[in-house]
């Protein structure tokens, strides 16, 4: 949603730099933050969030979901133990910027390569430290996201304020092309290094629509059985057909579905044809090729502890989340095939829902944690009995 910009509305709330030099960060409803640089000396633009994780940074830096985000840690914490070439979801950091309160100065942990300072540095990602991030999100849950800079260049208050004000919504962007694999991939391959042992012989088939995806949701179903061909999202479905997969999944990724109409398209000619599990953009990519539609919402959902309510067993998962969009119930409520089958008990937004004829789950939180709890890797399972009863009668 865009809002005027009023010099008139500055608030300007101060923590003095010391060691680092002076950096900005700075709302479009001219709301200023001033703290300390952090990582890359510069300018970065982008829609303000806040996540509410108490660990797993480097796990949310690598989510491609984050491209075009600045993201705010609300733990006060961050940096303590370090950065590791183990623990990243893709192949480099997406995030805008960053903001923290306090960055440890010790990285105290075995498994520690780098300090995250340095980490953001060589990524040329642009932070702020030594803010008030408990003001910053506050405020945010009250007016809703809003698009900021973070500075450490620009001292000019009033200009960077201007800046603020020109920054592009996320509105209708296709920010997916900006994240998607551009050739198609098999996991796992040779130079990953990964360890990952599958719980089960290799006897399925899915190919995964790259809008973003996180590597643990690829590692997830190779845990369960799975050959995964990962394919870039602007793939057209004649060409998925031609890899013969046993499933397929609609991945995460960043932005408004509405901006991604070639995989709305893509989804929507493969509905009659295969098992598909859509996952966070994943499942409103799916509701938008089921007929509904998607909003955006006020502040989003990001953390590692949302709680989601299973309205077929009414069990309680805590739940990795990263979305600013939800698909819109009511706009599917003219197909009887539709059924709800999660609700976040925060908002009462949705969660999940299946196709009661064919072969379709979606879940709009993170089933694959990295990072957050693993109560829901459960859907991984189903997804691979769908495949297997799908087989059966086809």
């Amino acid at each position: 949603m865009s809002r005027s910009c009023s010099r008139k509305a500055v608030h300007i709330v101060v923590n003095t730099p010391t060691s680092k030099s002076e950096a900005f960060l700075v709302l479009e409803d001219a709301t200023v933050f001033r703290g300390r640089a952090l990582g890359a000396i510069g300018t970065a633009t982008g829609e303000v969030v806040f996540n509410t994780s108490m660990t797993g940074y480097q796990e949310i830096l690598t989510d491609p979901s984050y491209k075009g985000q600045i993201v705010a840690m609300t733990y006060p914490l961050i940096g303590n133990y370090g950065v590791n070439d183990a623990d990243t979801e893709s192949r480099q950091p997406w995030v805008q910027g960053f903001v923290i309160r306090e960055l440890s100065s010790l990285s105290s942990n075995w498994r520690s390569q780098e300090h995250l300072d340095h980490y953001l540095t060589r990524h040329h990602i642009v932070g702020i430290t030594g803010i008030d991030t408990r003001a910053l999100t506050k405020h945010l849950r009250s007016v809703g996201t809003l698009r900021g800079l973070i500075s450490s260049q620009e001292r000019n208050v009033d200009r960077l304020i201007e800046m603020a004000c020109r920054i592009p919504s996320i509105v209708g962007q296709d920010l997916v092309r900006e994240v998607t694999c551009q050739i198609p991939y098999i996991w796992p391959v040779e130079e990953s290094g990964d360890t990952t042992t599958p719980r089960a012989e290799l006897q399925r088939h899915v190919v995964i629509l790259d809008c973003g995806v996180k590597m643990n949701i690829v590692r997830e179903l190779y845990r369960s059985g799975c050959h995964v061909t990962i394919v870039p999202a602007t793939t057209t479905a004649d060409q998925i057909r031609s890899y013969e997969p046993d499933g397929i999944v609609l991945s995460n990724g960043p932005g408004d579905p509405e901006g991604v109409p070639y995989a709305i398209e893509t989804a929507k000619h493969l509905l009659e044809d295969y098992p598909i599990f859509g996952i966070c953009l994943g499942q409103q990519l799916l509701g938008l090729a089921l007929g509904g539609r998607t909003y955006k919402l006020k502040f989003g959902h990001r953390g590692a502890n949302h709680p989601v309510l299973d309205t077929r067993n009414h069990h309680v998962a805590i739940t990795a989340h990263n979305h600013g969009f939800s698909v819109d119930l009511s706009s599917l409520q003219h197909n009887n095939d539709i059924e709800l089958t999660h609700v976040s008990l925060y908002d009462r937004t949705v969660e999940g829902f299946r196709h009661k004829r064919l072969p379709v789950l979606a879940v709009q939180y993170h089933p694959e944690a990295s990072p957050g709890p693993h109560d829901a890797s459960y859907l991984f399972d189903e997804f691979a009995t769908m495949m297997t009863g799908h087989a059966q009668t086809h």
